[in-house]
């Protein structure tokens, strides 16, 4: 197929570089290289034919995505099976013949083009092989061979296990293009790839061919560029380029020294270059990473893909810039959600969001536009997460990013007016809690015989049940009472005793905080089961095994003691079972409907502690607290003042415990109903696929709940919607989001900006007091983490369902985190030092390495 024939349509047929160099062909300014492609029909036809090739296939698809040495052995026995295939006359004879209409003797660039491959979910760039400076029919042909073969290379086969892509269903298709000789070469961006601003393009130009930038010979020029204005200018040195052999292929050769440190492209060139790109960007509707090449003064683009890496940015209707917050951030919640769950937690929350990735941000850009708003954002900012205060601060730095209004303008600051005064009684809490416990046993009265458009009808009005408990003042006079007797106690008793966080030892063991008994009810579960050894090994054999499902309970009961494991295990769940990680997404799986989940905490508890654990670790919380209390008193009482000092810190101690416990409950409370609305909306999924509405029950996942509503009313779903959606979450899966993002797409991480750090150690927020020597572990799936006591987690963020894994271990150390989120709160209640926000840590801490955490002073340092 000629490019003329091409275009963006025709990716099955010749890939994704074959169909967007078609794709470009068509668009007028731009000049690509004549080609044509053989297509993947040619590739299936032929390599299918080869022996052994199907055998080798299935051999591939049983390997280990983690088996290096099995992907590299039968990579290479498939690349030599496709090398040595022979090509068909007819196909010969075709290429050939478009041979000869570009000019037979002419040299070419033959190129692999994947049918994944320059997608926008993933664009594999690298992964297969490309050849330049290739003369002559036969030698053409031997290259289509390589190009065929290098759908095989170990590092293709590597990239698509780890991004889920089937081998079988991947084809290659072959670009034959005629070469452009160049005096420069190089890359554009047309959003800047390491701050992700969609405003700014990044040029990188070097002489010759670009093979030398592409791989790593040379370091090239780097030019930034906005609004037509080349913004930086870094001018490298380059001693060598890749040019055009005479006999064939390329060669390294050394540049004259006067040339070395010329630019090797003009202002004006880098200007006009980046328009083009602002035109390709234009016509694909997404930034673009463009291989470009300079023949005199002309520009030749002969590559063009998105740009995979960016984290995209909420859809506006206005020109207006925007400075979004990360939900997720706050929420201990940073994976991508379906639309099922982004729906409902939208219609859950009072405030606006905005969705990009799979992921809620809100836009604070009217809070700090007015003086007022801007001092209560940053100021509650840097007592809850010091880096997104820093990313907010390095945009109003800026001065002309955020507009600046009055600061009597109306309706700029937060939301909210200060909760009114409350007495120190417990009888607040247990009401509270009450309240929304008869609440919820009333939804799942009224709920239970519901169906069809009554169902999703009553969830919409039962919404507003939700957030009056919610967000009932009473409770929030709760929460707020006690974060705000905590901030008393730290500055207090550092001021006058010079003490940091001392309320972390005053609240642990609180009363009423259901996320820290749940940790410890199911040490009293493995208390039930560690008698009966037949049951333990059952269950070392459903870890082993890897079992998901929940059948495992029922065969229990032909075990000894098995009858007493499974109701331990039975009520833990009705207790505690609507929990999981990520539990604001209401479409992740609950431990009730995957119990299996919960085996190697129960196994690790077995191991780990004696019986009678649970009760023993809350009460010497609760004695360390009292012992906290009476010796701060003490030491106040012997200061000037003392009596009046040590009267108010008690009152703000018993504040503080009496009302600390309950920040957990509204969550458990929502999660609670979250689980009786998605038993019942899968329940409805059910008779649709029985209708033949949807082809899978969780095809309701990929609809937001309004379309779930139509979907539900006209018993007809758009098959073709949910596909894309499918298809957009698995590539959302792979992004990190940002804890700020601009509308220009700018995503900003914050730094800490602290000097008084041991060398080489890890800043980040303390949250829990202490100090702790130990062993990382680094989990990301608490289901794998296989813990002793003493070790010290470290994650990418908890939430609530990581709580029974706490009291295992001695310290705990997040990505993610602020003062009062979840991992925080339970840290202090059990006593454990704990950092937060630390960037990279899964990355930069290894397993198994020795660590210290420093949870008073918010670093961590790593020993070996």
């Amino acid at each position: 197929m000629g490019f003329q024939q091409i275009d963006s349509t025709d990716i099955a047929d010749v890939g994704g570089k074959g169909a967007h160099l078609g794709e470009l062909s068509h668009l007028d300014g731009i000049r690509v290289p004549d080609g044509f492609c053989v297509t993947t029909d040619a590739f299936q036809r032929v390599v299918a034919a080869a022996p052994s090739f199907d055998a080798q296939l299935d051999l591939l698809a049983r390997v280990r995505p983690d088996d290096r040495a099995a992907i590299s052995t039968v990579s290479a026995d498939l690349r030599r099976v496709v090398e040595g295939v022979a090509i068909p006359d007819d196909l010969v004879a075709a290429i050939g013949e478009a041979l000869a209409r570009l000019g037979e003797q002419a040299s070419y660039a033959v190129r692999s083009s994947a049918t994944a491959e320059d997608l926008p979910t993933a664009s594999f760039a690298g992964q297969q092989d490309s050849y330049l400076n290739v003369v002559g029919l036969t030698e053409i042909l031997r290259h289509v061979r390589r190009c065929w073969a290098s759908l095989f290379t170990e590092r293709a086969v590597t990239y698509r296990c780890r991004n889920g892509f089937d081998h079988r269903k991947v084809r290659m298709a072959v670009v034959v293009q005629r070469m452009v000789f160049p005096d420069a070469a190089g890359i554009l961006f047309t959003a800047d790839p390491v701050t992700s601003n969609r405003k700014i393009a990044t040029v990188e130009a070097g002489w010759g061919l670009g093979a030398a930038l592409v791989s790593g010979l040379v370091a090239g020029d780097v030019y930034t560029v906005r609004d037509d204005q080349v913004v930086t200018t870094a001018v490298a040195t380059k001693p060598r380029l890749v040019r055009a052999s005479p006999g064939g292929g390329t060669q390294d050769a050394p540049i004259e020294p006067r040339r070395q440190t010329q630019p090797a492209l003009t202002e004006t060139q880098v200007v006009r270059l980046v328009r083009l790109g602002r035109r390709i960007e234009a016509h694909f509707g997404r930034p673009q990473d463009i291989e470009w090449c300079l023949t005199g003064d002309d520009f030749h683009i002969v590559q063009s893909r998105p740009i995979t890496t960016l984290f995209p940015v909420p859809a506006t209707d206005d020109q207006e810039n925007h400075v979004y917050v990360s939900v997720g951030h706050q929420q201990m919640m940073t994976d991508a959600m379906k639309p099922l769950g982004l729906s409902l937690w939208q219609l859950t929350t009072p405030r606006p969001m905005h969705e990009a990735g799979g992921r809620l941000f809100v836009d604070v850009a009217p809070i700090l536009a007015t003086p007022a708003g801007r001092a209560i954002l940053i100021g509650t900012m840097g007592r809850s997460d010091p880096l997104v205060r820093d990313a907010l601060q390095t945009v109003l730095d800026r001065g002309d990013f955020v507009r600046s209004l009055p600061a009597e303008s109306p309706g700029t600051a937060p939301a909210g007016d200060p909760p009114a005064p409350i007495e120190t009684d417990p009888a607040v809490v247990t009401q509270l809690i009450r309240d929304s416990q008869a609440s919820v046993a009333t939804l799942q009265h009224k709920i239970r015989s519901l169906s069809g458009p009554a169902l999703l009808d009553f969830i919409l009005a039962d919404l507003a049940e939700l957030k009056r408990v919610l967000f009932a003042p009473r409770s929030n006079q709760v929460i707020m009472a006690a974060m705000e007797a905590t901030w008393w106690l730290n500055d207090h008793v550092e001021t006058w005793l010079g003490e940091k966080n001392a309320a972390d030892a005053l609240t642990q063991s609180v009363p009423h905080n259901v996320t820290s008994e749940m940790g410890l009810a199911l040490l009293d579960v493995a208390d039930t089961i560690r008698p009966h050894a037949d049951v333990v090994t059952f269950l070392h054999r459903v870890v082993d095994e890897g079992r998901e499902d929940d059948g495992f309970l029922t065969e229990l009961a032909g075990l000894a003691g098995g009858r007493e494991a499974h109701d331990a295990i039975r009520g833990y769940l009705d207790e505690y079972g609507m929990r999981c990680a990520g539990e604001i997404d209401i479409t992740r799986t609950r431990w009730s409907e995957r119990p299996a989940t919960l085996v190697p905490v129960i196994l690790g508890n077995i191991k780990n502690f004696e019986p009678g654990a649970g009760k023993r670790h809350f009460e010497q919380g609760r004695q360390e607290s009292r012992r906290k209390e009476q010796e701060l008193l003490t030491r106040l009482r012997a200061l000037p003042d003392g009596e009046q000092k040590a009267e108010e810190t008690k009152r703000m101690i018993d504040r503080v415990r009496t009302f600390a416990g309950y920040r957990e409950y509204p969550k458990y409370g929502m999660v609670s109903r979250y689980f009786v609305y998605k038993q019942a909306l899968l329940r409805e999924a059910d008779r649709l696929v029985r209708s033949g509405t949807l082809r899978e029950r969780d095809d309701i996942f990929f609809l937001r709940f309004q379309e779930l509503q139509e979907v539900v009313r006209t018993g007809d779903a758009d098959a073709e919607l949910v596909r894309e959606r499918r298809e957009a979450f698995r590539s959302y899966e792979a992004l990190t989001p940002p804890r700020v993002l601009t509308s220009d797409g700018e995503a900003i991480s914050g730094r800490y900006r602290r000097d008084d750090l041991p060398p080489g150690a890890l800043a980040g927020l303390p949250v829990s007091a202490g100090t702790v020597e130990g062993r990382a572990r680094v989990v990301m799936d608490m289901a794998r983490a296989h813990l002793d006591a003493g070790d010290i987690l470290v994650t990418t963020y908890t939430d609530p369902s990581w709580t029974p894994l706490f009291v295992t271990v001695a310290g705990l150390v997040t990505e993610v985190g602020g003062v009062m989120t979840h991992g925080a709160v339970i840290a202090r209640e059990y006593g454990l030092p704990a950092v937060v926000g630390v960037a990279q840590a899964t990355r930069l801490i290894r397993d198994g390495q020795r660590i210290r955490v420093h949870g008073a002073d918010g670093y961590v340092e790593i020993l070996d």
